[in-house]
């Protein structure tokens, strides 16, 4: 009698061990899928960072040359207006 006692023990260990390993994996397996999931996010967000700054220092650039141009306008010819 002891011996099946104990042998229905083991087996009902041995089911809630099996229950928790699988729950274990499943829980592990929606990590990994919400990992996935914000390493795919943080990468377009990168991206779309990285195209903003471009966009930005094209907006510099063409800034920088119009001022150099509005620079060259006022400081051209500064000859007197002639009289008519």
């Amino acid at each position: 009698m002891g011996c099946l006692l104990v042998s229905n023990l083991f087996a009902q260990s041995s089911n809630d061990t099996a229950r928790q390993v699988e729950t274990a994996n499943q829980r592990v397996a929606q990590h990994q899928s919400e990992v996935q999931r914000l390493q795919h996010d943080v990468s377009q967000q990168e991206s779309a960072s990285q195209e903003a700054a471009g966009r930005l220092e094209q907006q510099d650039r063409t800034i920088a040359e119009l001022r150099r141009q509005l620079k060259a306008a006022q400081e051209g010819p500064k000859a007197p207006a002639a009289a008519h």
